[in-house]
């Protein structure tokens, strides 16, 4: 191991020692102040993440102040940690919180501050001390990340961003200093780094794929759906884990629905990143093109017809896509990350529940309906970690985002992801 990521294990760890005995409403102060420069630089982040990986600026800017946002939810947070005291025969009975120490995080170029800040904000409110090893095409975010938490006045080794990459997350996460790691990438990263910590006995939260079902039932006010639908598959130009991918439309409202969706698609045309009017830039990278061309091209080999053809028109910008698949089609089984759609259509409920479940994913999924009893039947049904009534899916820091299945495990957000890296100690005595 390089003697530089050595030196910053070192200092995180014995930047924990420290870290950990500071109150929790001292470091809800920090995180306040930190939230405060995030919302204040927004624009100046902004441009830093479309450089990196063509997100319209104003996507981009929205990002940072979601993060300032999601700290500000945390620096006000009631304060779950406290020893919980529980009644027994003991004298003494209590569940103290502990944290564990220096944890890894190994996150994506998607949304280069969010899932930072996601991951490291209750981690470090928790106790805990955090190295990031960002996606190489994102060492900017990752170290200006570390400017404003140096900024804000966090002791020094409570965040550090590591300039590392894939080969060096084994090393990192084996190294006795490090005691967990959150990965927010796919499925095959989150089976290598999950595996490498059950080996070494190391708490894992995985945020993996997801191939998000968009479910428009015949009583759903179509107008809505349609225009939701376009933003919830293009938004990033796809490249979202939440983002819509499967669209289930029941058969009543096929011809209904399909047009107005099909306008509200063409709505979103490549153009310059840098302009505030633009909703759709390009892909991140021109291999990620590729990918996606190759699946486009993979999806029609097996029947399925274009509705709407994904046109490339340079290395990495496209034409959104739009596919009309069967149950069967191989292309069901993976994940499109870019601006390419898929349409399905069910004749019933019982079908579309079906169609919807019938993957190795289970991120979130959306269904749209009015009827009470329908709605229930998706909510209890749908194998997701997040249900949607009648809105696109979008993480909330009040709640928790986390998926079942292939698409991870552990809880991220919410006043329960204080308690991802920490111990439940007992205390017990007479």
């Amino acid at each position: 191991m390089e003697q530089l990521i050595e030196s910053k294990l070192i200092k995180a760890d014995k930047a924990f020692t420290e870290w950990k005995k500071v109150s929790f409403a001292e470091r809800q102060k920090l995180i306040a102040k930190a939230a405060e420069l995030f919302k204040a630089k927004a624009e100046e982040f902004g441009t830093i993440i479309t450089k990196e990986m063509n997100k319209p600026i104003s996507q981009a800017i929205s990002e940072v102040e979601k993060c300032a946002l999601m700290m500000n939810y945390y620096a006000e947070a009631a304060d779950v940690l406290q020893p919980e005291k529980i009644e027994s025969e003991y004298k003494i009975s209590e569940i103290h919180y502990v944290p564990k120490g220096v944890i890894l995080g190994v996150m994506p170029w998607n949304f280069p501050f969010w899932q930072v800040l996601r991951f490291a904000t209750p981690a470090i409110l928790a106790g805990n001390t955090v190295v990031l090893k960002h996606a190489s095409i994102c060492f900017g975010s990752g170290n200006t990340i570390e400017k404003i938490f140096a900024e804000a006045g966090f002791p020094e080794g409570v965040f550090q961003n590591l300039e590392v990459g894939h080969k060096e997350v084994k090393e990192i996460l084996e190294h006795p200093t490090v005691k967990g790691v959150s990965l927010t990438g796919s499925e095959k990263a989150g089976a290598e780094v999950a595996s490498i910590a059950g080996q070494k006995i190391k708490k894992s939260l995985l945020e993996l794929g997801g191939s998000d079902a968009f479910i428009v039932l015949d009583d759903a006010d179509l107008d809505e759906a349609a225009k939701v639908g376009a933003l919830a598959r293009l938004q990033n130009c796809g490249q979202t884990c939440v983002a819509a991918k499967r669209f289930i439309i029941q058969k009543d409202v096929e011809y209904d629905f399909l047009p107005k969706f099909i306008e509200e698609y063409k709505e979103y045309v490549p153009a310059d990143p840098m302009n505030k009017e633009t909703k759709l830039g390009g892909m991140a990278r021109p291999d990620l093109a590729d990918d996606l061309e190759k699946q486009y091209q993979k999806a029609l080999d097996n029947g399925a017809e274009a509705i709407i053809p994904l046109e490339r028109i340079s290395d990495n910008e496209f034409k959104p896509g739009l596919i009309s698949v069967k149950k069967g089609n191989p292309i069901l089984q993976e994940e499109l990350f870019g601006p390419l759609g898929m349409l399905m259509i069910a004749e019933n409920d019982d079908e579309a529940l079906e169609m919807a479940n019938d993957i190795p994913f289970g991120l979130s999924n959306s269904v749209w309906t009015k009827n009470t009893e329908r709605k229930q039947f998706f909510i209890d049904g749908l194998e997701s970690g997040t249900v949607n009534i009648n809105r696109m899916t979008s993480s909330d820091p009040r709640f928790p985002f986390g998926g079942t299945k292939t698409s991870g495990y552990g809880t991220e957000l919410s006043l329960l992801a204080l308690k991802e890296f920490v111990t439940a100690k007992t205390i017990l005595g007479k």
